[in-house]
């Protein structure tokens, strides 16, 4: 299975690498693991989890 998720605008690498460590760490309790994640031209991240197990 597999779940997207959306970091919203985030223009400072900094600020959105801590969004997305939160974001997986948070997901990572209920078995999910990031798999890969783009960003886009404005300033969001969309990342790819799937469950493990």
């Amino acid at each position: 299975m597999y779940k997207t998720e959306v970091i919203e605008y985030s223009p400072k690498a900094d600020d959105m690498a801590k969004k997305i460590e939160e974001k997986a760490n948070e997901l990572s309790k209920d078995r999910y693991e990031l798999i890969t994640m783009s960003i886009t031209g404005t300033a969001k991240a969309i990342l790819v989890f799937k469950k493990q197990g």
